[in-house]
């Protein structure tokens, strides 16, 4: 059988455990239930080395016993704070709990690739371990805490991959170096002096000075920070006053900076740093500014990043090379450490309903993608040598 032939034996399982997830969503951090359902599982094969608790409700499993090669694959398993708008027999119990991202679909997908590598164990040449990771959604994230506690000991390279909706299923995307933005978070609190909205003479009125600071901060790609170096300042949220006829005492800014290189990622830090105290005082107002670090960049490894390519194009995918995205995804942290690379794999099929974005309350999976997706870690293992598909 060829390894998609294979892959497509086992597509019945991979969406029963989906659609169970897809059931019982647990958001980041308070993934109970879910970790014991995938350890569940992995107790059923006699053989699988499993190390429970990594870095708190981490989980990884290990076949294998030669040192090298030893290739690790990673899924996440936690659900977003979005509740769950579809119309399917699979809807999340859970109130305004759903797997609006897709990493149902990732763990379903690793716990398949378990069931068909411990069913080949005796073609193995090296190892395999397969990292179950939580709290992928909410920073400081699962795989800083897993990394520190260990998880990559003794692994020589790590891939990843993410169902994404807005390609055509079973496309495959990928590039070498920066394929995903690191995330960083800001909070601007602006303190003012309030008053009656009609003397605003009397006071300083930090709602003007929030709006002067946001169109500033929108400058600094553009005017201080060069627009080749793709970054993007969005404000999300601007909190301030109660009443229409009230000028408040404080006024507070939220948003995100996306960035690719740690360089530009502190050179707008020290941009929003100034421009909050200058802005401020010059109104008679003072700016408080929080800045956040988030996960760092994804930034693939050359010859794994070529691997991804070489499994797509021999399994006969549609392979495209990636355009940068400036989501957010802790997987760095594995590759910022060993070798390794992340892919895209399609799952947007708009007969199927599977096109909503990411995080959209609609949010469903083409689920015929994981069979794409398991075939790609098959092929990927099989390039690196660890082990033959029979």
């Amino acid at each position: 059988m060829t390894i998609d032939e294979i892959a497509k034996t086992i597509l019945p399982d991979m969406v029963e455990n989906r659609r169970y997830m897809h059931m019982h969503p647990e958001v980041s951090f308070q993934e109970d239930e879910t970790y014991q359902y995938i350890l569940e599982r992995l107790k059923r094969y006699p053989g699988v080395t499993v190390r429970e608790g990594v870095g708190g409700r981490g989980l990884l499993a290990t076949i294998g016993d030669a040192p090298h090669p030893h290739i690790a694959i990673r899924a996440d398993f936690d659900a977003l704070p979005i509740h769950d708008e579809k119309d399917v027999p699979y809807r999340s119990t859970v109130d305004g709990v759903m797997h609006a991202c897709g990493h149902d679909a990732h763990t379903s997908t690793l716990l398949a690739l378990l069931e068909l590598v411990h069913r080949n164990r005796g073609d193995l040449k090296g190892s395999v371990s397969f990292i179950f990771q939580f709290a992928e959604e909410v920073q400081p994230g699962g795989a800083i805490s897993m990394v520190e506690d260990g998880v990559l000991e003794g692994i020589d390279k790590v891939y990843g991959q993410h169902y994404w909706s807005q390609y055509p299923t079973h496309q495959i995307k990928t590039k070498p170096g920066p394929v995903i933005s690191s995330p960083d978070m800001f909070t601007i609190r602006i303190q003012g002096r309030g008053g009656h909205a009609a003397k605003p003479q009397n006071s300083v009125d930090p709602v003007v000075i929030a709006a002067e600071l946001i169109t500033n901060l929108q400058t600094a790609v553009s005017r201080q920070v060069s627009p080749l170096d793709n970054a993007v300042v969005t404000v999300g949220k601007v909190r301030a006053g109660d009443a229409f006829n009230v000028i408040p005492d404080s006024a507070e800014l939220i948003g995100t900076v996306r960035t690719f290189d740690h360089a530009v990622k502190e050179r707008i830090r020290d941009i929003f740093h100034q421009e909050a105290k200058l802005t401020a005082e010059k109104r008679g107002a003072t700016a408080e500014v929080d800045y956040n670090f988030g996960y760092p960049a994804v930034v693939n490894h050359e010859s794994e990043a070529s691997v991804i390519q070489q499994a797509a194009e021999a399994l006969g995918f549609d392979f495209e090379e990636a355009k940068p995205l400036m989501i957010g995804e802790d997987f760095s942290y594995y590759i910022n450490e060993r070798p390794g690379a992340f892919f895209f794999t399609g799952s947007g099929n708009s007969g199927k309903h599977s096109d909503y974005v990411h995080h959209h309350p609609k949010f469903d999976m083409d689920e015929d993608a994981m069979q794409s997706g398991l075939s790609m870690f098959m092929k990927i293992l099989e390039i690196e040598q660890v082990i033959e598909w029979k």
